[in-house]
């Protein structure tokens, strides 16, 4: 869950960096600091509610990991009904929202900058990252979400353990996806990593797609 809000966060802070909705606002160490919270607390008051009577967790699958129990009618629609909306309904309709103004903005600043080359590839590469974002949070997160919510309205039914396996591990997948995104499609974020980790900078020959959207949005044409 921490992953699955933290995407947007991020695309959440994309909106407010790029298409500069409370003008030009400034994105700082505090923050960042919220923005690494705020998850954690989403996670927290999504996961926490069967600990305390609000459905419970079980086994689930192959028996090798727990997850909320959408198997019974002890209590556990509504929490289902939750977790649909507040944990799935929520960020993806906050990713969609974000990213679909971000290709916006960036498409009214390569319009206006029609012979920049650099503007040109920044919309090329950010409109990629996007689509692969979005595609690989469907395929983590909408086969977990759909099981779910047919569990929920196929009381009674069979079904085998590798269909109640399969959505749960993809679900778990997305703790790994998020970086290989971030590493192998943003230049910036691979060398900020590496600064943090080895302590040195790594010298790319060519600026950021987050560097250059963040540039070229401040010419897209005013609304």
């Amino acid at each position: 869950m921490v992953s699955l809000w933290s995407l947007a966060v991020v695309a959440f802070e994309r909106w407010l960096v790029i298409c500069k909705p409370l003008g030009n606002f400034t994105f700082k160490t505090p923050h960042a600091i919220a923005g690494c919270i705020l998850p954690w607390i989403s996670a927290s008051a999504a996961s926490l509610p069967p600990l305390f009577g609000w459905s419970r967790y079980i086994p689930e699958g192959l028996q090798c990991s727990c997850g909320p129990d959408w198997y019974t009618t002890n209590n556990n629609e509504s929490y289902v009904m939750f977790l649909f909306c507040f944990c799935f309904a929520v960020p993806f309709g906050t990713i969609m929202f974000c990213y679909g103004q971000l290709l916006i903005t960036l498409k009214l600043a390569a319009k206006a900058q029609a012979d920049s080359a650099s503007t040109q590839k920044a919309e090329r590469e950010v409109t990629k990252m996007v689509v692969v974002m979005v595609f690989g949070f469907l395929l983590c997160w909408a086969p977990y979400a759909s099981f779910s919510l047919w569990i929920v309205s196929h009381r009674g039914e069979t079904f085998g353990l590798r269909m109640a396996t399969i959505p749960s591990c993809l679900s778990k997948a997305s703790t790994v996806y998020n970086p290989v995104i971030y590493v192998l499609m943003n230049k910036q974020f691979r060398s900020c990593m590496m600064k943090m980790v080895c302590g040195k900078n790594i010298e790319e020959d060519e600026a950021s797609t987050s560097s250059q959207v963040t540039q070229v949005s401040s010419v897209a044409p005013e609304k």
